[in-house]
């Protein structure tokens, strides 16, 4: 058995993530300010502090618990509101990761597991496959923050000798996504909107765009995976992604074809920052961790659709 800080488990994956640890005879302990999360959310017996995990008010309550590994997951996730909300996307997704590196420093916390994102590659429209490698190019603010905590992780590993892994999602969706945030999560937004009364999807920006999307489960599998990995240097950064690009008209035309009734769609001028599209080249988290994505971008939407109905 072990004790995790699961950052943000009032949320989509970390709840999915605090789920499993406990599943397994974990002890788990989340930070959550419920911004875009749901109290209910949290598993059973996942201990919740309710904060802001950049508020040192709330870190000196973290001192009641001994943490074999941080899983960060929490932070504002939307390219979009990171424009509207530039500060509050800084400390969400910057200073809460220096915060919460330095107490485990101060702790002696081994290892540190960080959702990163894929929105710090930006566009490479010449070469859309990218690597761990290819130039960050970010358009957002979100992803100039996650970049910012990738390098305070590195500096952290080289200085402190903290296994630190920062774990560039795709695009994540499954069963349980937040389908009341209209502002984050292209398949999930997509859906509510489909579902919900008027059946009418409204597309900020072209449909020719694509995204990787990678299935919940598979996600938690990568987390798992990260926190005791003995391969790679005490650094690492890996893409979670399954190297395949999906289109934003395919996933409309989905959508419209699985559900009983008429579904409509509009295309309307696109959000600030906004990717045309990458895909990711999941190579080295393969080599390193064994890690591959099990569920299709089909039958993930499937499992999905049939959730949002009931």
């Amino acid at each position: 058995m072990a004790n995790y800080l699961v950052t943000g488990a009032a949320g989509f994956i970390g709840a999915a993530i605090a789920r499993r640890l406990i599943n397994e005879g974990n002890k788990v302990v989340t930070i959550d300010n419920l911004s875009t999360g749901k109290a209910e959310a949290v598993p059973e017996g996942c201990v919740f502090i309710k904060g802001n995990d950049y508020d040192e008010e709330i870190i000196v309550q973290l001192d009641a618990y001994k943490f074999d590994a941080i899983i960060h997951i929490a932070g504002q996730s939307s390219g979009e509101i990171s424009f509207e909300k530039p500060v509050y996307d800084l400390q969400t997704n910057a200073q809460s990761t220096l915060m919460l590196l330095n107490y485990a420093h101060k702790t002696g916390v081994k290892s540190f597991v960080f959702a990163s994102s894929m929105a710090t590659y930006g566009d490479h429209n010449d070469y859309p496959l990218v690597n761990e490698l290819t130039k960050a190019e970010p358009k957002s603010f979100y992803a100039v923050g996650k970049i910012a905590s990738e390098n305070y992780m590195r500096i952290y590993a080289n200085m402190y000798g903290i296994k630190s892994t920062a774990l560039r999602f795709f695009n994540v969706f499954g069963v349980g996504q937040n389908m009341d945030n209209l502002k984050q999560g292209m398949a999930s937004i997509y859906l509510a909107m489909a579902v919900n009364e008027g059946h009418h999807i409204v597309v900020k920006g072209a449909p020719d765009r694509f995204r990787d999307f990678v299935y919940i489960d598979d996600i938690v599998e990568a987390v798992c995976r990260s926190i005791d990995r003995e391969n790679g240097a005490l650094y690492e950064a890996y893409n979670v992604s399954n190297c395949r690009p999906i289109h934003v008209h395919e996933i409309v035309d989905i959508i419209e074809k699985s559900l009983p009734y008429k579904v409509t769609h509009e295309y309307v001028e696109g959000t600030p920052g906004d990717q045309k599209g990458i895909y990711g080249d999941y190579t080295k988290i393969n080599r390193d961790l064994g890690w591959k994505g099990t569920i299709t971008f089909e039958e993930g939407m499937k499992r999905m659709i049939d959730w949002a109905q009931k």
